[in-house]
């Protein structure tokens, strides 16, 4: 999977592109707090330099969200990259990996490419904005991160086609009472996604998150395995919303779902990237009438539950 543009828009905020050759930016500088800001780093993806131009010409105190993007596939999380954070007091919601170019040789960036070269671990980024309530990242080659604790964190998301164990199990350790939202693309062993579902344990207990509402352990080569944890997991039955979409879900997982612990309180189940096959598919359908669920199939699926060809694969590795 690649990502060819920028993001247009961020947590419902239109994202508007720092240029720190820029004399002004017009109108924009007088309402900073109406749009998400893209800062992109130099070619060894600091941001220092342009962190100190564009609080030249933007009051960073009214800043609310920042995407962090750029032309490099390194991308340094440490706190001090953001420089002098305390005078960010306002920011909410921030977006780390939106690379669009590796170098110079193409137009597109891998999202295995995306390197975390960071002094600290991506833990000081909570520390450093203590009022964050919305953490995307992309990428997770060289990511490290430890428990932590925040009282504002409403969502936190994981994009990357292979999650390290050891992050999974500090997300399920981390003191998070208000997280509503949680997204961990699991991805492929290959690329570094080697969590288990013993990793995932603390997560679908649901005893560290007691206010989540949308669970997504999505993008899995064990999806199967996720969906019978999930069948008896505690934490299903106050989720308002499930996903398992992108992975290698077959019947196994779908028979998995049927079987556990009743889903009609959902108001979505997206599945979409699955190789169910039709008759699962449409028992999912009929026995949960009142769920949206999205059972579109991957792409070379058979629709009849048998291997494809070139076998079973995540939508999102490389």
């Amino acid at each position: 999977m690649t990502y060819r543009e920028p993001v247009a828009r961020h947590a419902g905020l239109p994202v508007v592109q720092f240029d720190p050759e820029a004399a002004d930016l017009g109108g924009m500088a007088s309402s900073p707090g109406e749009v998400a800001w893209r800062l992109e780093g130099d070619l060894r993806g600091k941001y220092d330099d342009v962190f100190t131009a564009f609080a030249a010409l933007v009051d960073p105190a009214q800043v609310v969200a920042v995407v962090l993007g750029g032309y490099s596939d390194a991308t340094p999380l440490a706190a001090s990259s953001l420089a002098g954070a305390a005078s960010y007091p306002r920011l909410r919601t921030l977006l780390v990996g939106d690379i669009l170019l590796v170098g110079d040789i193409t137009s597109e960036a891998p999202i295995s490419w995306i390197e975390h070269e960071n002094e600290e671990s991506l833990s000081s980024i909570f520390q450093a904005f203590p009022s964050l309530e919305r953490f995307e990242l992309r990428g997770a080659n060289f990511l490290e991160l430890d428990p932590f604790a925040s009282a504002s964190l409403k969502v936190l998301r994981f994009e990357c086609g292979g999650l390290p164990a050891g992050v999974v199990r500090a997300v399920g350790a981390s003191d998070l009472p208000n997280l509503e939202h949680l997204d961990l693309w699991l991805g492929v062993r290959h690329y570094g996604g080697d969590a288990t579902v013993d990793d995932l344990a603390p997560v679908l207990s649901g005893e560290r998150f007691p206010s989540l509402r949308h669970l997504g352990l999505e993008d899995s080569e064990i999806a199967d395995e996720i969906a019978e944890a999930v069948a008896a997991a505690p934490v299903a039955a106050r989720l308002e919303s499930l996903s398992l979409a992108m992975g290698t879900l077959s019947d196994r997982g779908a028979e998995a779902l049927l079987a556990g612990q009743p889903l009609g309180h959902l108001r979505r189940l997206d599945l979409h990237h699955h190789f169910v096959s039709r008759p699962l598919m449409e028992r999912l359908t009929s026995e949960l009438p009142d769920v949206d669920v999205d059972l579109t199939p991957a792409a070379n699926a058979t629709l009849d539950g048998s291997r494809p060809p070139d076998g079973f694969y995540v939508e999102v590795s490389e």
